[in-house]
This record gives C-alpha cells, structure tokens and sequence, in this order.
C-alpha cells in the first residue's frame, strides 16, 4: 500500500487550517487535522479497501474453522464470536495499519515537520492524524454490531457498560501501537512488513481468531498480556456478560494501562525526521 501523494500546496493548507492562533480551541484545530487527514486517506484507495472492507469479510472466513468448535460448551454463540472478531480485525486493518500508513508517508513527506513549525503540538498532531483512523474504526463497531444483531441474532449485549470502554481501549491501543511501529518504518512499503508481527501474534493470541476459553489454559494466560487482549475481553464480555465484577475489574484496569503505555511509547519514540 503506497502513501497517499501530498503536494506543498495541500501541506500549507493543512498547517493553516489546523493553526488557528492561540485563541482558537484545540478541538477546532483538532477537526481541521481530522478533516484534512480525511481527504488524504480518501485518495488511497488500497488503504480504504483495507480498512472498510476486511474487517467486514475476514470473519466470515473463519467460520468453516469455528463451525469445528463447540462453542456453546464455553457459553458462546457463533453470532458474538464472529462479531467480536470482526471488531477484532477493525481494531488492526482500520486503526493500526491503516495509521501506521498514514503516519509513515505523512513523515517522508516532510507534513509532520511542517506541521510542528505552526501552533499545533506534538500531541494535538499525532491525535489529528489518528482522528479519521479511530472514527472509521467506531463506526464499524457500530455497523458491525447492528447488523449481527440483525443478521446472526446475537441479540442485545448483555452487560453494555462493558462494550464502551472496550472499543475505547481498543481503539486507543491501536493508534499507540501504530505511533511506536512507525517509528522504525522507514517506508510505507516496509510498513506492510514491520506491522504484521503485531498484527499476526494480536490476530492468533488476544481472541479474535479463536476464543480464549478454547485455548489451552496456560496459553490462555500468556495471551492475556498482550496489548489488544484486554480490550477484546471486554467487548465478549459486555455481549456474553460472562465477565464477574473481579474479571471485569482486572479487564479494565489491564486495557487502561495498556492504552496509557502505548499512547506514551508511541509519542514518546515517534520519528518527526524521514529515516534514511
């Protein structure tokens, strides 16, 4: 996936729209960041098939496997498990690759330098960036769970406190993970490279491919470390409400710290200058 070109006129754009001066309030910065980042994102189009298309076909490639699985041994349902799943793969195709994209050719093309020299910051651009990443992100959590409610009879989830703060996780994490993988991305072609360790070890391991609860035990634990891990829990569980308020507790706190340490490792390590 090439990077979306972007000429010194659509750069100087972008920094006066997002520079208001002092008095202009940060959000309003922010939506011009956004909104222009949009416009960018929208020429790619092998980024915007990824990102809206996979998420919604992937899961359904799975089912032949699941169908193998006595799911309702484990109080699960093939609707929640694919739902899940699907918000699973829109957390890495929507969010993390498809930032890890932008952040890549956004940097070679010297937008991000630019972008420091006007009143944005540091944070306010990173967050800018991410902004349509995490709303195309949202939106398919959305989507994805009206029409499985719809179409696989999943139902109305069962403890929807849970759901919120799970997509928030999720899509926190994700836009961290990608701030850090950029970082060592010196092209948007190796981008497609130096993303699928995560992409691959979240896919298998933090239960989006297959559910915890059939992993052995001992893996199970081990893949509750890893970053996405907690997020996804969260989202089984406000469906399913098989989380106890113990479980739930240890879910949240776990996906907040993680959300905390990528957003810090990903600003704090971001390259602003092209690597050569």
């Amino acid at each position: 996936m090439s990077g979306a070109g972007t000429s010194h006129g659509e750069t100087r754009a972008v920094r006066l729209s997002g520079s208001g001066g002092a008095w202009a309030p940060a959000w309003r910065r922010l939506r011009a960041l956004g909104r222009a980042e949009l416009a960018l994102l929208c020429r790619n189009r092998g980024v915007v098939f990824t990102a809206l298309a996979v998420p919604l076909l992937l899961p359904f490639s799975m089912r032949p496997a699941l169908d193998q699985i006595d799911l309702k041994k484990h109080g699960l349902s093939i609707g929640t498990t694919l739902l899940v799943a699907a918000i699973g793969f829109s957390f890495l195709f929507a969010v993390y690759s498809s930032l890890v994209n932008a952040y890549v050719a956004r940097r070679e093309e010297l937008v991000l330098k630019r972008l420091r020299t006007g009143e944005l910051s540091d944070a306010e651009i990173l967050t800018g960036t991410a902004l349509p990443a995490v709303g195309i992100g949202l939106a398919q959590a959305v989507v994805l769970s009206v029409a499985c409610a719809a179409l696989l009879h999943t139902g109305a989830p069962k403890a929807p406190y849970l759901l919120l703060p799970g997509l928030v996780a999720g899509l926190v994490t994700s836009a961290g993970l990608a701030a850090l993988t950029a970082a060592w991305t010196r092209t948007v072609e190796s981008g497609q490279v130096t993303a699928l360790p995560i992409m691959f070890v979240t896919m298998i391991g933090s239960g989006i491919t297959f559910p915890p609860e059939v992993m052995p035990e001992r893996l199970a634990s081990v893949c509750g470390l890893l970053p996405l891990t907690p997020a996804i829990r969260l989202v089984r569980g406000g469906w399913t409400g098989q989380l106890s308020g113990y479980e739930a507790l240890g879910a949240l706190g776990t996906a907040l710290a993680w959300a905390i340490l990528a957003v810090f490792a990903g600003r704090r390590w971001f390259r602003w200058e092209p690597r050569r």
